[in-house]
């Protein structure tokens, strides 16, 4: 049996899953799962890729012990954060996540040198304040010489690459999100690099999703007792979660629901359009060279920083049924607004905004659960009739991949919002396009459409096919 791994690593938490196929099924099981989030460290909001890299070690050792060692392996993550290593490959500075405040002005820095439009035009990419091009701006400003002594830049899932192998490259997908590509080219835009002030150096490689990387150094072969190749998958997160929606038609718009929700379409160009960037989409790199033509939208971060607010004393299924009960409350938020970006606590900053635009302010925990979700919804829809409007055409339904779509209520209303079938699941929908991509460089599916037909195995039909939201 070959067993392929996706080390998939989320803003709140990271795992090791197994597929493989089995009597002609994709099958999939979870090895090891673990809390990651954002830490202080010296006034900055950073990652703690050390104590992750020996989880993802402990990891390896389980599908030893397991019997069930994996032939090849691939990371997907998050996107814009990225590690500068000096000559000697040390990590230079703190490794500072995207939520942190250092990118505070650093837009009108850029602007200064780039205007806005021309920026999107080049890139394709939407404005948001933790882009690469924003933090390496906060560097070259706050830190100049952290750029004099860098010379290699790796994305988040590129330094776990580095780590497993000691090779060093920019995988495609991760690297459209910095806005640092050309959305024509495909390739860095050294022209606007040079503009900025970034020394072409630091930037590696690009390869694309199935690129075989290299074998585990020796010492990691040793230590966990085998050896296996890592393969690049789509290392944006979404990129692999759009990869294992189960669709093999355009007629639909995909909601990849997690800590962020990313809604969207796949285009086979990019759109860098006035009315694109007017309405703030964003053109990320996909599987084959395709867009990702999509919008960010704040997600679930909002409903789980809540929770941790209170302990996380309720379970989602409770908060749902609280929701429920409350559902006539009538406040909105703009789920999209900076203020629920990185706030102190968000309850207090839901209220604030109810407050200040004279809105009915939440007084219970349902309440404020139904004003995220509802306003979730709202503009769930607002951004699929967007969609429609600049792609001139209409679309039939509305599928929701990734651990969000478990959120049933919030399902429901997305369906009556936008007044399309909303199709659920796989809820694995990142470990499961991960893991295809693998399994396409490897020859077990000759095309992205069989990939994804067996994709539904892990994740979809277990869900109930076709469950819709009513």
């Amino acid at each position: 049996m070959t067993y392929y791994a996706a080390l998939d690593f989320g803003a709140s938490s990271g795992r090791m899953m197994l597929g493989w196929i089995e009597d002609g099924k994709f099958q999939l099981k979870e090895v090891h799962r673990f809390e990651n989030g954002l830490v202080k460290k010296d006034g900055e909001l950073c990652w703690e890729h050390d104590r992750i890299f020996k989880e993802v070690i402990t990891a390896f050792k389980k599908c030893r012990e397991m019997g069930m060692e994996p032939s090849y392996v691939g990371v997907d993550t998050w996107g814009v954060d990225f590690v500068l290593l000096d000559k000697d490959d040390k990590v230079i500075g703190n490794m500072v996540g995207y939520r942190d405040h250092r990118t505070d002005g650093m837009d009108e820095e850029v602007y200064k040198i780039i205007p806005e439009r021309e920026l999107y035009r080049r890139t394709g990419i939407q404005k948001a304040i933790f882009n690469t091009v924003y933090q390496l701006m906060a560097i070259k400003k706050k830190h100049p010489e952290y750029l004099e002594k860098a010379e290699t830049l790796l994305y988040t899932p590129d330094y776990y690459h580095f780590l497993l192998t000691g090779e060093k490259v920019n995988e495609y997908t991760e690297a459209t999100t910095g806005q640092l590509i050309s959305a024509e080219t495909n390739e860095y835009d050294w022209e606007l690099i040079d503009k900025l002030g970034y020394p072409r150096r630091i930037f590696k490689k690009l390869v694309m999703p199935g690129t075989k990387i290299g074998h585990l150094r020796p010492e990691i072969a040793k230590e966990i007792g085998y050896d296996c190749e890592v393969i690049a998958p789509c290392t944006h997160d979404t990129g692999s979660a759009v990869l294992a929606v189960p669709a093999n038609d355009d007629d639909f718009v995909y909601i990849s629901s997690g800590t962020w929700s990313l809604m969207g379409v796949e285009r086979k160009t990019a759109d860098t359009s006035e009315l694109s960037q007017e309405h703030n989409f964003t053109n990320e790199g996909g599987y084959d060279h395709r867009f990702r033509y999509l919008k960010n939208i704040m997600g679930l971060w909002m409903i789980n920083s809540a929770r941790h607010e209170v302990n996380d004393k309720y379970s989602f299924s409770q908060i749902c049924d609280m929701a429920v009960e409350e559902k006539d409350f009538p406040s909105r938020v703009d789920a999209n607004d900076e203020c629920f970006l990185s706030p102190d606590s968000m309850i207090g900053e839901i209220k604030d905004y109810c407050r200040r635009t004279g809105q009915k302010v939440p007084e219970n925990f349902g309440q404020l659960a139904t004003v995220i979700y509802a306003s979730l919804a709202e503009c769930y829809a607002k951004t699929e009739k967007e969609l429609e409007e600049i792609n001139g055409r209409t679309y039939s339904r509305i599928h929701i991949v990734g651990g969000g779509c478990n959120a049933d209520y919030l399902n429901r209303l997305t369906a009556k919002a936008c007044g399309r079938e909303v199709h659920a699941g796989p809820s694995e929908g990142t470990a499961i396009g991960n893991i295809t991509a693998q399994m396409l460089a490897t020859g077990v599916f000759s095309t992205i459409e069989e990939g994804q037909y067996h994709g539904t195995d892990a994740g979809y039909r277990r869900l109930q096919h076709d469950r819709r939201g009513t």
